[in-house]
C-alpha cells in the first residue's frame, strides 16, 4: 500500500511540475495561504551567532500545518549598512542603526525588524504581531486528538522481526504515519555508516504525514556513543579531567555538527549527573565529575557547542541519577536527600542549563521521597513502593516547572527500563507520566496498546485536552526553534549524503577528539616510574584482558617499542606467565571496572595487578581504562594513569603519556578514596613531569 502510495505521488509530482504547481506529500500550493518568517512566531527563539542569524520563512496552509519555504523567495534588507539577508541568512555589519530583512513569495510576504547597538553591545530583534502568527495555536486547534497524542510518542524501532532497521520498511512507515509519530530515537544498531545512517532519517522524514520528526540520539561521547561511523570523542569526565570549557564547547559543537549532517537534530545529552557516589553503576564516567560547579560550567559550555551546530540539546537525568547505587534499567533507585540538599547539589546543573536555554530535560526513573513520598502498589510483586520522578507531579510539574521555570520540554527516560515497566506496565506507566507533565514519552512499550490508553484516558477525561495541548505546544515550539520543519523542496537526497560523508569524522573532528583525550589524562600517583625510559632491548610486559580493550592498550605500547609481549589475561598470572614477565623492564597493566564489585581487593584483576606488584621487581605502570577509582584496589602501585574511557584516542593520549610525547594536565574530577573511607586522592589532584 505504501509503495503504491509512493507512485502516485511521484506521478502527481511530475504533472504538477509540469504545470509549474509545487507538491510536497499531498500538499498543493494551492493550500497556502500565508508566508511568515519563524521568528516572528511568539514562541520562537533564537540567538545571533557570530554576527549571524537563521531566519526561515514558512508557508502556512489552510489546515494549521506548516512548511519550509524554499521556491521563488526573494528576501531583502532595507538597511545593507547594518545587516545583509541571503537565503534567510542575515549578517550584521556591525554599524550603528535599523533595518527590516523580509521575505516574498510574490503573494505573501513577511518582515522583522533587527536593530544593532554596537556601543551598548545589543542587537534587538523585534517580532511583528496579529493573530497570523499563531501558528502553533491554529496547528493545535486543528488537529485531531490521535495527532496531538503522537507528537507525545518517540519510540525506537533498533530492530523489526529480530533484524536491525538500516533501512525503512513499509510497517514502521505505516506505524510513524498511522500514529502521526512526533518523534523516533535510533541506536547504534540504526547507524552503521554515513550514508546508510542519512538515508534511514531521511526515510523517516519522508513517512511523517506532517510536521518534521524529532529524530533523536544518545551521542554522549565515551561509553554512550551511538554512531558506528562517528568520530569517537572522550566522554563526559575526561572533558571534566580537562577543566576546559572551551575543550567541551568544541566536543558540543563536533558532535553537533555530525548529527546534524546526518539529519539527526536532537541528542540526548549532556549528562548533568553528579557523580558524588564511587559506588553508581550507571553513571560514572558519563559525568562530568562530583562538582555541581564543574558539571554545570562544563555542561553549559556542551550544550552551547551543539546549540551552535543547530541541533537540540537535552540535560538528564532529572532530579539527578549521579547519588545512587542502582541501576534504574533494572531496579528503582532512590535519592533520599530534602530539597534544600537538592538545590545545592544535584539540581545546581539543571538549573544553569535551564537558565542558559536547553532544549529539553529527560527524567530520572530515581525516586526522591523527600520532594514526593507518594506510593503505588507495584504490578510486579504487589509490595508498596515509591514513584519515581518520572511519574511525579511533584518533581515534573510542581518542582521543574513552577519552581524552577523550565519551559522547555521534558522527555522521559527510556519507558522500557526495569524501575517503570516490571512495576507499573506500559500503558498506566505512559498514563501516569503525562498526568505528571511529561511532553515526550521515549520508548513506550508496545507503541499501539499505548496510543490508545492514551486515547481512551483523554476520552474518559483521566488526562485533559489542556494537558495534551500544552505538550503539544511545547513540542512544536522546540521543532521551530531548531528549524525541524518539513521542506516543500528540500536538499536532494545525494547532497544530504555527500554532506554527510564529508562532515562525519572529519580530520576537523578527529583534531578535537586527539586534542581533548590528550588533555583528559591524569596522572595521579607517579613513583618516578614515568615517563617510562627503555631502550630497544629491553621488555615491555603489557597485560590485562583483551575483553576490556587491554589489547588495544597493547597495540598502542607497540607503536613506540619494538619489544613488547603481550599477556591476555583477566585473573592472576600463571606460572609461565610469571616468568615471562619477570625479565621485563616495565609492566603495563590495564584495568577496567564499572561496579563496586569489579574494583573489590578480591576481584580479579585487582588480584592480578598486586600479584604483579609483590612478585616482580619492574615497575607496574596501572592505566584505569574507564572509572578512576581502581587504584583503591591496588595502592602500592608505582605509577597510575586514568583515561575515564575505552575509544581509541584514550589509549593513544594514555600511551603517548607513558612515553613522555604527552604532557599530563589532567586534574581528577572525582575524589579517590581509601577502602576505609578515608581520602586518597583529593579532588583536582593531578601531577605532571
Amino acid at each position: 500500500m505504501q509503495s503504491m502510495k509512493k507512485i502516485i505521488f511521484s506521478l502527481l509530482a511530475i504533472i504538477l511540475a509540469v504545470t509549474g504547481i509545487p507538491l510536497t506529500g499531498a500538499k498543493a500550493a494551492t493550500n497556502i495561504k500565508d508566508l511568515v518568517i519563524d521568528l516572528n512566531v511568539p514562541q520562537v527563539t533564537r540567538d545571533v551567532q557570530d554576527n549571524k542569524l537563521q531566519l526561515n520563512p514558512l508557508h502556512v496552509y489552510e489546515d494549521g500545518d506548516f512548511m519550509l519555504a524554499s521556491k521563488n523567495l526573494t528576501w531583502k534588507s532595507s538597511n545593507k549598512n547594518v545587516a545583509d539577508v541571503k537565503n534567510g541568512e542575515v549578517t550584521l555589519k556591525g554599524h550603528n542603526g535599523k533595518t527590516f530583512i523580509s521575505v516574498s513569495d510574490g503573494t505573501y510576504s513577511d518582515r522583522i525588524s533587527i536593530q544593532y547597538k554596537g556601543n551598548q553591545e545589543k542587537i534587538l530583534v523585534k517580532k511583528e504581531s496579529g493573530s497570523r502568527y499563531d501558528l502553533i495555536g491554529e496547528a493545535i486547534k486543528q488537529m485531531t486528538m490521535e495527532e496531538k497524542v503522537g507528537q507525545m510518542l518517540m519510540p525506537d524501532f533498533r530492530t523489526w522481526k529480530g533484524k536491525n532497521v538500516t533501512v525503512m520498511n513499509d510497517e514502521i512507515a505505516k506505524l510513524v504515519n498511522d500514529y502521526h509519530l512526533g518523534g523516533v530515537i535510533l541506536f547504534r544498531e540504526n547507524t552503521v555508516t554515513a550514508e546508510q545512517t542519512t538515508k534511514l532519517v531521511h526515510a523517516y522524514q519522508e513517512a511523517a504525514e506532517k510536521y518534521g520528526l524529532l529524530i533523536s540520539i544518545d551521542q554522549e561521547g565515551g561509553i554512550v556513543t551511538r554512531l558506528q561511523t562517528g568520530t569517537d570523542f572522550p566522554g563526559n569526565m575526561a572533558l571534566g579531567a580537562t577543566r576546559s570549557e572551551e575543550t567541551a564547547e568544541k566536543v558540543g559543537r563536533a558532535i553537533g555538527e555530525e548529527l546534524h549532517a546526518l539529519g539527526i537534530n536532537m541528542n540526548f545529552g549532556p549528562s548533568l549527573d553528579i557523580n558524588n557516589n564511587p559506588d553508581n553503576p550507571v553513571i560514572g564516567v558519563r559525568s562530568f565529575g562530583e562538582s555541581p560547579e564543574l558539571v554545570a560550567n562544563l555542561g553549559n559550555a556542551y550544550i552551547k557547542g551543539l546549540h551552535e551546530s543547530g541541533t537540540a540539546s537535552t540535560a538528564k537525568h532529572f532530579p539527578g541519577h549521579g547519588d545512587t547505587a542502582v541501576d534504574s534499567h533494572v531496579g528503582l533507585p532512590e535519592v533520599p536527600y530534602d530539597i534544600d540538599r537538592l538545590k545545592k547539589v544535584e539540581l545546581y546543573p539543571f538549573q544553569q542549563a535551564m537558565d542558559a536555554g536547553i532544549d529539553a530535560i529527560m527524567t530520572a526513573h530515581v525516586t526522591f521521597p523527600k520532594i514526593d513520598d507518594t506510593k503505588a502498589i507495584s504490578k510486579k510483586d504487589g509490595t508498596e513502593i515509591a514513584v519515581p520522578a518520572t511519574l511525579s507531579h511533584k518533581v515534573l510539574t510542581g518542582l521543574m516547572r513552577e519552581e524552577m521555570g523550565f519551559k522547555g520540554v521534558i522527555v522521559t527516560d527510556a519507558m522500557n527500563m526495569g524501575a517503570l515497566a516490571d512495576h507499573f506496565g506500559s500503558v498506566d506507566a505512559a498514563i501516569r507520566a503525562v498526568k505528571a507533565g511529561t511532553d515526550i514519552l521515549l520508548m513506550p512499550v508496545g507503541i499501539e496498546a499505548v496510543a490508545k490508553g492514551l486515547y481512551e484516558a483523554v476520552n474518559s477525561g483521566d488526562i485533559s485536552m489542556d494537558r495534551i495541548e500544552a505538550s503539544v505546544e511545547r513540542i512544536l515550539t522546540l521543532k521551530l526553534n531548531r528549524g525541524i520543519v518539513k521542506e516543500e523542496v528540500g536538499s536532494s537526497l545525494e547532497e544530504k549524503v555527500a554532506n554527510a560523508v564529508k562532515v562525519v569524522s572529519s580530520p576537523e573532528h578527529k583534531a578535537i577528539e586527539t586534542e581533548a583525550a590528550a588533555k583528559s589524562i591524569t596522572l595521579v600517583k607517579n613513583n618516578a616510574a614515568l615517563p617510562l625510559k627503555v631502550s630497544a632491548k629491553d621488555k615491555i610486559a603489557v597485560v590485562g584482558y583483551s575483553g576490556y580493550y587491554v589489547d588495544t592498550l597493547a597495540d598502542e605500547v607497540k607503536k613506540h617499542h619494538d619489544n613488547v609481549v603481550y599477556i591476555n589475561t583477566s585473573g592472576p598470572l600463571t606460572a609461565a606467565q610469571l616468568a615471562t614477565v619477570k625479565d621485563a623492564k616495565a609492566i603495563i597493566v590495564g584495568t577496567y571496572t564499572s561496579s563496586v564489585g569489579g574494583r573489590a581487593p578480591n576481584a580479579s584483576q585487582m588480584v592480578m595487578t598486586n600479584q604483579l606488584i609483590d612478585a616482580t621487581d619492574a615497575p607496574v605502570i596501572a592505566v584505569g581504562i574507564r572509572n578512576p577509582y581502581d587504584v583503591m584496589s591496588y595502592p602500592n602501585v608505582d605509577a597510575y594513569l586514568v583515561q575515564y574511557g575505552f575509544r581509541p584516542a584514550s589509549f593513544e593520549a594514555s600511551v603517548n603519556t607513558i612515553f613522555g610525547e604527552n604532557q599530563p594536565v589532567g586534574k581528577l574530577p572525582v575524589t579517590i578514596y581509601n577502602q576505609d573511607g578515608s581520602v586518597m586522592y583529593g579532588f583536582g589532584h593531578g601531577l605532571s613531569y
